[in-house]
């Protein structure tokens, strides 16, 4: 048995989510990465002249920072959308909602998602752009899809992974990026600081496995 395969493995480095939503959660666990959440309360305030990409950036770490332990691995991560310039945060209610939608309705949109990961006082991040497009909606579609709630505590009024799905037709990049965590740019920056990802959880990697060494 190597030791990867032991499941006492001292080599073992704890996970935790700076972050409240049930989705990241959901694509941790889908990659079997166990991990606590600690959902960080950061201000989110533009800064002023600030772009969409580094305020996605800049959040994502500032998230990481401020759970940062000494002991665990710190992810933070932070989804805005994007259309015309103009971000779309979460809506304020349905009425918002629906105004989100009728502008995201038969045209193509951008979603950014920035990951951030911080061990041992390193603190590495990245961002993911993706092209989304939408069916064209009726004002019965939009009525219909807010009245399945889905919509309220989403960026851009939408989430990909639920009845969202049935009004995107078109995804240019990163599907887990749009639901909130690109987990290939998550496991490339965790494996940048020192951390192997076996297809499950996290370890830290051995001197006689460095990456660039030989057998």
């Amino acid at each position: 048995m190597t030791d990867r395969q032991k499941p006492n493995d001292d080599r073992t480095v704890p996970v935790v989510l700076a972050s409240q939503s049930p989705r990241r959660r959901e694509l941790l666990t889908l990659v079997g990465i166990p991990h606590q959440v600690r959902p960080a309360n950061i201000d989110e305030t533009y800064l002023a002249g600030e772009r969409p990409r580094a305020h996605a950036e800049r959040l994502a770490r500032e998230k990481a920072e401020a759970i940062a332990a000494t002991d665990a691995v710190t992810i933070g991560s932070d989804t805005i959308v994007v259309v015309d310039g103009d971000v779309l945060g979460k809506p304020r209610d349905e009425q918002d909602a629906a105004r989100m939608l009728r502008r995201l309705s038969g045209r193509s949109h951008t979603v950014i998602t920035a990951v951030a990961a911080r061990w041992r006082g390193r603190l590495v991040s990245a961002v993911e752009e993706v092209s989304v497009g939408f069916r064209a909606l009726s004002e019965e579609d939009i009525r219909a899809y807010i009245a399945t709630g889905e919509p309220i505590d989403k960026a851009g009024a939408y989430g990909i992974q639920g009845f969202g799905a049935t009004i995107v037709e078109r995804v240019d990049g990163d599907y887990f990026a749009v639901m909130g965590l690109p987990l290939n740019r998550l496991t490339r920056l965790l494996e940048s600081l020192g951390l192997e990802y076996g297809f499950g959880p996290l370890r830290e990697r051995g001197p006689d496995n460095q990456r660039g060494a030989t057998a």
